[in-house]
């Protein structure tokens, strides 16, 4: 159990969304689901999050303006964000932290690296 931490996942891939849902919920962690940038900002303004996980191409709003979006306006209080991406992760990761993500991840990758970079950002 990881104390309840609040992730809110934003990705319009059904299969990834699923997958990274089950496997983090039965780490102990209280997950909410988004599939487009919209919707992802929205629950990030009506809800706390610990963490957002932003996949880079989304409908509506890509990840990184919604990176940018929640930094703005939660500055320090804001939670820690990884941008998951199909792209290539040495190129976009200027982005990503310009962004006000601390960190990215390029898909495909395993749920073991993504969880390390999950603990670091939340020092857990």
């Amino acid at each position: 159990m990881e104390g309840g931490k609040r992730i809110l996942i934003a990705d319009d891939d059904p299969d990834i969304s699923d997958l990274l849902e089950t496997y983090f919920r039965k780490a102990g962690y209280d997950v909410t689901i988004t599939v487009n940038g919209k919707d992802a900002l929205q629950k990030a303004s009506a809800e706390k999050f610990d963490l957002v996980l932003l996949d880079v191409m989304m409908p509506y709003i890509d990840g990184y303006h919604v990176a940018s979006e929640i930094s703005e306006r939660y500055g320090a209080e804001s939670p820690k964000i990884i941008i998951m991406t199909s792209r290539d992760v040495a190129s976009e990761r200027g982005i990503a932290l310009l962004s006000g993500a601390c960190d990215a991840l390029q898909k495909p990758f395993t749920l073991e690296d993504l969880e390390a970079k999950i603990k670091a950002a939340l020092a857990i």
